[in-house]
Parts: C-alpha cells; sequence; structure tokens
C-alpha cells in the first residue's frame, strides 16, 4: 500500500539533493538551498507535497533536536556567563521592538491589539538559523555570538507569556494574572528539574547505561530525555525549544556530554532540514511577484529596525560598535516562533487573511537572506565604524568595569583574549616572570579576573586605541587566540601596523586562515587542526620506538614553514632521514609475576630470559619503585611487573613462566 508520507519524503530528499548541488556550486548557503526546496515542492509551488501537516511535525522535532544538541555543547556554567545578555540585551530587545512596531502599525490605522500582536510577532528572531550558521562559524565564544545567543534565549522564554496574553489582546475573559503565577511556579519547577537533574539524576543514569556497552541502548536513551524535557516543559505551557535546550545543559554537566552530542548530530541535520523546507512552503510566490516593491520595503524596514534596536541593546551593555552591528544583523530576522505565535493569533481572528500572508512573506525572505546578511555582518561592521562620526567610547566599548593601569613597560607580552589558550600563555608567563597585559571582550571575565589580580581590561582589540593602551607599539610579542577569525585578521593587520618589529603569534582554527594570516603580518600561525595532528603523529612515533631526538627534530620540521608538509599533499611529506617506523617483530610489554610463578627467588642472569627465551628485561616495577636496566644478580619477587621487550611470538612463549601451574588470570599485561 503506498504511503502518501514515504511519497512526500523520497520527493523532498530527491529535490533537496538537486538544489543543493546546485547551491553548492554557486556559493549559495545550504539554508536558503532548503527554502529553495519548501517553495518548489509546497503548495503555492509545484504542488509536488501534500501531507504538509507531516512535514511540518517532522520541522518541530529539527528544532528541538537542533536546540538540544546547543544545549549540550553550552553549559549551565556558561549560561551564568551570559546572564547579562539575556536579561539586559534580551529584554531590551524585545520591549524596544515591541514598541517600535506598535507605534508603526498604529499610524498604518491599526488597532491596538493587533499592534500589540503584531509587536510580539516582530521581536522575535529565528534561533534554528542565527545558531546554526554562528556554530558553523564557530563563533559561539566570541563577544558577539555570546550576546545573540542571550538575546534568542530570553526570545524563546518570552514567547510563552505572550501566548498567555493573546486572549486577552482579542478582547477574551481570562484571568491572565492567574496564568502568569500558574506560569511562574511551572518554571520555577523546570528549573529545580534541570538542577537536579543536572547534577545528580541524569549522570547516574547515563553511567548505568554506558555500562552495558550498547550503542543503540545509549543513543535511545539520549533521544529520551531530549525529547521527554521538552515534550514536559510543553506540557507545562513553555515551549518546545527552550525544553530541548534545558535537557541538552542536564547531558553537557555529565562526562557523557561527547559521545552523545556525536550519536545525535546525523538525527539533528535530517529533521532540521524539514524545518527549513517547512517554512519554504509557506511562502506564496505569487503573492509576493503580486506586489514586491511593497515586500522588498517591507523587509528593508523590519532588517533595519530590528537590526538598530538589537545593536543599541549590545552597545547598551558595554560592548563595542563592531560587536553591536554583528548582533544587530545576525537576528534582523523575524523567527520560526512567530509562526507558532501566528496561528494563535488567526485562532483569535488578530490577523487578517492579507496580513497573515504578508506576514509570511517578510518572515520568510527575512529569513532566507539570513545566510547572506551573516555573512556580510563582519564588512558592514568594518564600513559603519570608518565613519569619522562616532565617539572613541563606543568604538572600544564602555562596559563598567574599572580599568587597571598597565604599566608602560617595554618587551612585555600582550594577549589578546582570555579562553583557555589565553590562560596557558597567562600562566606561562607568569612562571616565567615575563611582564604581561591581557584584552579581552568578555565583561564578566574581565570582572573576575581582574578580582584575582590579572592585569587585564576589557576592550575591542580591533580599535587602534585599546591596543595602544596595551602599550602595543613596544612589546615584544603578542599572541592572538579569539575565537572569531574575521576579527582576528583586523587585529592581526592593526597590531603588525602599530609594532612592525613585534613577533606576533595568532591561533586559528581553520587551515583556511594560515596563509591570509602570514599575508597580514603574523610571524607564527597555530592551526589547532595541526597541532592535533602533530601531538598524534609524535606519539605514534613514540610507539613505534623512534628515539626521542629524531621525533623532536621531526616534529620541529612539521612546524617550521608553516606546516606545509599538511598544507601541501604534492610535496615529499618530510627531507629527514627515513624512519623505521615499522616494528612489527618488536613488541614491549608488561608481564607480572604470580607468587605461583617459578621465576620468584630467582636471578635475573639465571633465569634464562635473553639467552633463551630471547626476550629482554627493561625494566622492574616493585611496588611504587623502578628498577631501570636491572643487573643479572637482581632477584625476582612475587608480584613484580617486568617490562620486557622481544618479538610477539617470543614475548607469547615467556608469558607461561610468569604464571604458576594453576593461576588462570595472572601473566596478563599489568597495564
Amino acid at each position: 500500500m503506498e504511503s502518501p508520507l514515504l511519497t512526500d519524503i523520497v520527493i523532498i530528499f530527491a529535490l533537496s539533493v538537486a538544489v543543493l548541488f546546485v547551491s553548492h556550486r554557486f556559493r549559495v548557503p545550504a539554508i536558503v538551498g532548503f527554502f529553495v526546496t519548501g517553495i518548489l515542492a509546497g503548495p503555492h509551488g509545484l504542488g509536488l507535497v501534500s501531507a504538509v501537516d507531516e512535514v511540518e511535525t517532522m520541522a518541530e522535532i529539527g528544532i528541538v533536536l537542533l536546540l538540544f544538541t546547543i544545549g549540550i555543547e553550552f553549559s549551565l556554567e556558561r549560561l551564568l556567563q551570559i546572564k547579562r545578555s539575556i536579561l539586559i540585551g534580551g529584554s531590551l530587545q524585545v520591549s524596544l521592538t515591541l514598541l517600535a512596531t506598535f507605534a508603526i502599525a498604529r499610524q498604518l490605522g491599526q488597532p491596538v491589539g493587533e499592534s500589540i500582536f503584531l509587536g510580539f510577532l516582530v521581536s522575535l528572531s529565528s534561533t534554528a538559523i542565527v545558531l546554526k550558521l554562528i556554530q558553523e562559524r564557530a563563533e559561539v565564544d566570541s563577544p558577539h555570538g555570546r550576546t545573540t545567543l542571550g538575546i534568542l534565549i530570553f526570545q524563546d522564554i518570552i514567547i510563552v507569556p505572550m501566548i498567555l496574553v493573546v486572549p486577552l489582546l482579542a478582547g477574551g475573559t481570562a484571568d491572565i494574572g492567574t496564568s502568569l503565577l500558574l506560569l511562574l511556579a511551572k518554571g520555577v519547577g523546570i528549573i529545580a528539574l534541570v538542577i537536579l537533574g543536572a547534577k545528580w539524576v541524569i549522570p547516574q543514569v547515563l553511567h548505568q547505561i554506558a555500562r552495558t556497552q550498547s550503542r543503540e541502548l545509549f543513543m535511545l536513551s539520549i533521544i529520551l530525555i531530549g525529547l521527554g524535557v521538552a515534550w514536559i516543559t510543553a506540557n507545562a505551557g513553555l515551549s518546545l525549544a527552550l525544553g530541548a535546550f534545558l535537557a541538552g545543559l542536564i547531558i553537557s554537566e555529565s562526562e557523557f556530554s561527547h559521545q552523545a552530542l556525536g550519536n545525535i548530530l546525523p538525527f539533528r541535520d535530517v529533521f532540521t532540514s524539514f524545518f527549513f523546507i517547512s517554512t519554504g512552503m509557506l511562502l506564496n510566490v505569487g503573492v509576493f511577484f503580486g506586489q514586491p516593491g511593497n515586500f522588498i520595503l517591507l523587509v528593508l524596514v523590519v532588517f533595519a529596525m530590528k537590526s538598530l534596536i538589537a545593536a543599541s541593546a549590545t552597545i547598551f551593555q558595554g560592548y563595542s560598535l563592531r560587536t553591536g552591528v554583528l548582533v544587530g544583523l545576525s537576528i534582523s530576522q523575524i523567527g520560526e516562533f512567530s509562526f507558532v505565535l501566528s496561528k494563535i493569533g488567526v485562532e483569535h481572528d488578530l490577523l487578517a487573511g492579507n496580513i497573515f500572508q504578508t506576514f509570511l512573506t517578510v518572515s520568510v525572505i527575512g529569513m532566507a537572506l539570513t545566510p547572506f546578511t551573516i555573512r556580510f555582518a563582519p564588512r558592514a561592521a568594518d564600513l559603519i565604524m570608518r565613519l569619522p562620526i562616532w565617539p572613541k567610547s563606543l568604538l572600544a566599548g564602555i562596559y563598567p568595569v574599572a580599568k587597571i593601569e598597565v604599566e608602560r613597560r617595554r618587551h612585555h607580552l600582550v594577549i589578546i583574549g582570555f579562553g583557555i589558550n589565553g590562560r596557558n600563555v597567562a600562566r606561562a608567563a607568569k612562571a616565567a616572570n615575563i611582564p604581561y597585559a591581557v584584552i579581552e571582550m568578555n565583561p564578566e571575565i574581565v570582572r573576575g579576573e581582574m578580582g584575582r589580580g590579572e592585569p587585564i581590561f576589557f576592550g575591542d582589540a580591533t580599535q587602534e586605541a585599546v591596543l595602544e593602551y596595551a602599550n602595543i607599539g613596544e612589546a615584544r610579542i603578542a599572541v592572538i587566540v579569539i575565537n572569531d577569525p574575521t576579527t582576528t585578521r583586523r587585529i592581526t593587520d592593526m597590531v603588525r601596523r602599530l609594532n612592525p618589529k613585534v613577533h606576533l603569534i595568532v591561533r586559528t582554527h581553520y587551515l583556511r586562515e594560515v596563509k591570509p594570516l602570514h599575508e597580514l603580518g603574523a610571524d607564527d600561525v597555530i592551526p589547532e587542526e595541526f597541532e592535533t595532528s602533530v601531538e598524534i603523529f609524535a606519539r605514534v612515533l613514540t610507539k613505534s620506538l623512534i628515539p626521542r631526538a629524531d621525533i623532536e627534530r621531526l616534529v620541529s620540521e612539521l612546524r617550521s614553514d608553516s606546516y606545509e608538509m599538511f598544507r601541501s599533499l604534492a610535496e615529499e611529506a618530510t627531507t629527514s632521514p627515513d624512519f623505521q617506523l615499522r616494528l612489527p617483530d618488536v613488541e614491549i610489554s608488561t608481564l607480572r609475576i604470580t607468587p605461583r610463578s617459578a621465576l620468584v627467588g630467582q636471578k635475573l642472569g639465571k633465569s634464562q630470559l635473553r639467552k633463551k627465551h630471547e626476550v629482554n628485561v627493561l625494566a622492574i616495577r616493585r611496588g611504587s619503585e623502578i628498577i631501570s636496566n636491572p643487573a643479572l644478580d637482581v632477584e625476582f619477587r612475587a608480584d613484580d611487573v617486568l617490562f620486557v621487550l622481544g618479538s610477539s611470538d617470543n614475548i607469547a612463549n615467556v608469558i607461561g613462566l610468569f604464571r604458576g601451574p594453576k593461576d588462570d588470570d595472572t601473566g596478563k599485561s599489568a597495564d
């Protein structure tokens, strides 16, 4: 029997493959390709898909899985670090956008209730699209990434009170006060559930499940936790997305978070694609081409208004103008949860037919333009900051933390970014008595580290005044370790211009950044991918018994010339002498002498291990003592652990000497 849903899924996948292939050829973001797929397959396009409701259900699962994975990659500690962006940035952005939309709608003759409701719709942005794009660009931990995430989290929370207010706006008589109190109680209960689950329940449950070593059981358990918590929050009157994010936060606090993320990613990508496709299905292309000028104007108005308000909310928190522009452009679209809210508004007659279709058209176009907007945002920020109208305090940021006085020393170290790598560099500098100064854009980190006595101050290092405050002109070394690749390039160029003699070391996530950063003036570029490869390679050589001096020489060669060996596959791997990397007949093993072994009481020289069995004893571990290169008169004792060198066959043959006549579990590797 033919299944309509299965037929539609096959059509969607086939069409998606074709559209995404063309999109890739023309370097169009995949999200736009999904939108085009939805427009073509939907009821307003070619009408290829009939089970639209089922596709929308799969799209909701995609949103849940997306927010679930974001929660896993986040943590409660990191969430507390952006509480300022959530409470201040989010509330300002939503309230100001609501007021501006309300004012415009009233000027256009809309009633008060409908005007407020339109403000609700316009104030929300697309969590699914924006966070996916920021994750792909590895900018979640950048200042604008954290601020954007904080505002989006506030939006996902505030949609619940908005839903409760809708009947009141429509003239209903619902007891809104009681509903809000009930919602508050539910929210407190959910938060308590998250804390309890993160600290005690989920880690223990996952530990017991992991002990079974069943991949299927572990994967199903992770999916159950994600969908289960989302279902609980939805039934409590909160949003599915918020519940999924909280479920991810619960798992992020356990040691199983990385395995959980690996299991869930394939499901997330598949179901998230259905969300973008289902959104494209909503767009009526005929309505757009009926009045294209009006729709383009509306998109530009929403874009400009939301960008300006979000940028202002960001700058109000003390961030620089550049960060404000990046945040503003990131959340300038209308989001997916506005669709959920709009359906409720239609039920209560708050959106007439023409206004509803206009809202859908403007929203879908804005979402489709978001990948291009975020890609263009750094360039736009650069252009805006070059305008000679901004005060220096606005360019550098005015976060209210007391500045420390950086000593006007020479030959010091300037560290730009105070994440894990920045902290490690600072620790090393402190241990070596090297004077240093740190520039950091996360105000919470700055405030905390200043209290610990770190020579750190808040500022945007893309600004010349900030770098000069750190006395970059007389610095001997500068280290750039931040997560925003575009900002990294700007800072590299500025540092080199301000101090042509400084030795500039730059950390980057991406291979493609190595050459541009060198061209901008970096002396050393450390790509994380290659450093991981070098470390793995060094351990492979160590295990293969290559001399340490040869390993160090080869590692040094790999790091020279900007990892050219890794970057150019056409060249010879190395110019060093050939190494014997494969030693199939040589093995180092650890063997324990059991109390029943015939070796107990024998001396090394009389054991015939080397002469008869061709096995060399390299060292003996006796309790906490290590006897290296033992003499021939060393007497073996019970429970001694011998480190032996020989062929695999010879070591296998000698194991019997270490076992007693009735021992079944001895002779095993001690380590």
